[in-house]
């Protein structure tokens, strides 16, 4: 790729924001302590993958970590999957959270659809922590057990989150938007000792029940020694049978107590998407998340305490508990039960303005819908505060880059992570101009490297996505997987000392990176690997096509078929004409390989219920497996769409 071939800077940092930056700041502290001196990112970079041991070291003492006990070795010898990180250190997340919680300033700000915002104070904060705590140890709750949560985004789920880590205990939540096999599932493979669970919500303008629910839960998941009710849709109506309701515990404020743990002690689990077979449970450490959500969002992010964060998210997705992590530095958090698209479709940008935030999170998804539908929330709402909006979640195509910059002063910082290690690879910062449909660099700390089919090494050139050095939020393990071997079997399978994330990207001469999708969708014609978020970037410039999906499927008659299903505008029709525009500028923008053998009407584009495309499912059924095989129902938003796409492939003969 020649100068001229690069993507136009949509925002270039001006003196003021590379002097204000924490990560300027850092390398002064640097330079001063340690006689480390660096001025660039990409210099900056290189140091921290070049000698993991000075980089982690010196994270924990810049952000003054909260420990009983300092780390004896930062980093062990072993090599991934076994390297174990900040050695003989004990501390507790929970603690360093609220240690750093803001003061004089909200710590969290509460939006729902049927009432005003509530501010929760530090101080309200800590005394329901507290209070909590105490009573899941009076339940018997000790260090290592699990309480689980079936909770919308609200503070009582902070509150959840933070009792149970102080005590030791290991925390694991689910969205109410998932059904009850889904959330069996998940909480079925951990034996949760308690669970928190909401009487119901309201999103979308619609009220939902979950009492029935709640007591099917409590049906299959034996292992309960007792459900705690969260009261949101009935504040004044008894709990059944007895069971305690949250307002009442945590009525009396309580000083919190923390349990000291070592570094590796399990935090959470977090789950993968669950769209084929049961979802893996993903175990993360304190040490792990305390270093990377200090790193990551302080430096990378430049998250400070006069930052207020709304992050878009469910408690089911990875980015709810890493935007509790903005508390790490003092921010505020806002914490959205509402519909992001209700009443109207940039609710999401309302709730921005109405909370004053700083920092937007959203998925690339709403993002590519609000463009659609050409949107102008700068000019229905005063968002005048944001300097930051992250899209995030799967690619986002350079329409809906180029929509956001042509709105919003603020910078764009897509990010791409995983729940594997509930932090970022990839990342803008503040020293580094933003260019479309690209990603600033690599986080700092992580030696994500694009490697060619032989493993190694590339650049500006389509490969799969290798982690050649370790990281401290990397999984202690996969839950029920006492040898290792699925969790070896998952990420090491390529190379058993390198971590593959199973994403195809692209890093250029200095750093920029793009996310083509994922490695194990690529669509590969005639053995040249293709991205399925190339054709995305073309299709979706189309006003005529609200949604897409593009699957690439080795037929059992030895055919390769790449196939692009399309959801409609109102109004459009998939005519010749429109076939012939798509096809022609695949062709020009691309290359003929990503010309599809066929362009389809779908009713919807099914995705996982964090919003990523089931493009691996709807493969494995163009190639003969049943819907009913290839993805849990309850995970997904359209299970029925399921059917069609088997539907349309015995129709075309494709399964056949």
């Amino acid at each position: 790729m020649t100068v001229t071939d690069r993507p136009d800077i949509l925002w270039r940092p001006r003196p003021h924001d590379i002097e204000g930056a924490n990560v300027t700041h850092f390398m002064g502290w640097l330079d001063r302590r340690r006689g480390i001196a660096h001025k660039t990112w990409n210099d900056l970079w290189e140091w921290s993958v070049r000698d993991l041991d000075a980089f982690w070291s010196a994270v924990w003492e810049y952000y003054g970590v909260v420990a009983t006990r300092r780390p004896d070795q930062i980093i062990s010898d072993d090599a991934m999957p076994h390297t174990r990180w900040f050695v003989g250190a004990q501390l507790n997340y929970a603690q360093n959270v609220l240690a750093s919680a803001p003061r004089t300033r909200p710590a969290l700000i509460e939006i729902t659809e049927d009432a005003a915002p509530r501010e929760w104070s530090a101080t309200e904060l800590a005394g329901k922590v507290g209070a909590l705590s105490r009573h899941l140890l009076e339940l018997g709750v000790t260090p290592g057990d699990r309480v689980a949560a079936y909770l919308p985004n609200t503070p009582e789920a902070v509150v959840g989150l933070l009792a149970t880590t102080a005590i030791g205990a290991v925390w694991a939540s689910c969205g109410p938007e998932f059904g009850v096999r889904a959330v069996t599932d998940r909480f079925g493979q951990i034996s949760p000792k308690v669970l928190l669970a909401v009487d119901g919500y309201r999103f979308g303008g619609r009220v939902y029940e979950c009492g029935e629910v709640l007591e099917e839960l409590r049906l299959r998941l034996p292992s309960l020694a007792s459900t705690i009710v969260v009261r949101k849709l009935h504040p004044d109506v008894p709990t059944p049978d007895g069971t305690p309701a949250f307002d009442e515990i945590v009525a009396t404020p309580r000083t919190p107590k923390f349990t000291p743990v070592p570094a590796e002690h399990p935090l959470w689990i977090l789950f993968t998407s669950g769209s084929t077979g049961l979802p893996k449970g993903i175990v993360h450490s304190h040490g792990g998340i305390v270093l990377e959500h200090l790193k990551s969002l302080g430096l990378c992010l430049n998250i400070g305490p006069s930052d207020t964060m709304f992050f878009v998210s469910s408690t089911s997705w990875m980015a709810w508990n890493y935007s509790v992590g903005t508390l790490l530095h003092g921010a505020t958090v806002v914490l959205s039960s509402a519909s992001p698209t209700q009443p109207e479709a940039d609710a999401a940008f309302a709730v921005a303005a109405q909370t004053h935030a700083t920092v937007l999170g959203v998925g690339s998804a709403y993002v590519t819908a609000l463009t659609k539908q050409h949107a102008e929330p700068q000019t229905r709402h005063d968002v005048s505060n944001l300097r930051l909006i992250i899209p995030t979640g799967s690619p986002l195509p350079p329409v809906g880059w180029n929509w956001l910059a042509e709105r919003f002063p603020a910078r764009i910082d897509s990010i791409c992570g995983s729940t594997e290690i509930c932090a970022i690879y990839f990342c803008g910062n503040p020293l580094t101009p933003v260019r479309s449909g690209e990603i600033a660099g690599r986080s700092l700390g992580v030696n994500a490297q694009s490697w060619d089919a032989d493993g190694r090494p590339q650049l500006d050139t389509l490969g799969e996505m290798m982690v050649t050095t370790p990281m401290p939020s990397m999984p202690l393990r996969l839950w029920n997987d006492p040898t290792g071997e699925r969790y070896r079997n998952t990420y090491f399978d390529k190379h058993p000392t390198v971590w593959r994330q199973g994403d195809w990207i692209s890093i250029t001469e200095d750093g920029g990176v793009e996310v083509k999708g994922r490695s194990d969708a690529t669509l590969n014609r005639g053995g040249v690997r293709l991205g399925s978020a190339e054709i995305y970037t073309v299709v979706d410039q189309f006003d005529e096509i609200r949604d897409s999906l593009v699957i690439g499927a080795e037929l059992k008659d030895g055919r390769y078929l790449l196939a692009l299903f399309v959801v409609l505008a109102d109004g459009a029709v998939l005519d010749d004409s429109l076939r012939r525009e798509i096809n022609a500028r695949l062709r020009a923008e691309l290359s003929p390989r990503h010309v599809p053998d066929t362009i389809a009407v779908s009713p919807v584009v099914p995705r996982t219920l964090t919003g990523k495309k089931l493009e691996v499912p709807v493969k494995a059924i163009l190639q003969g497996a049943p819907p009913a095989s290839v993805a849990t129902p309850d995970a997904i938003d359209h299970p029925q769409a399921l059917r069609w796409f088997a539907q349309w492939a015995a129709d075309e003969g494709v399964s056949a």
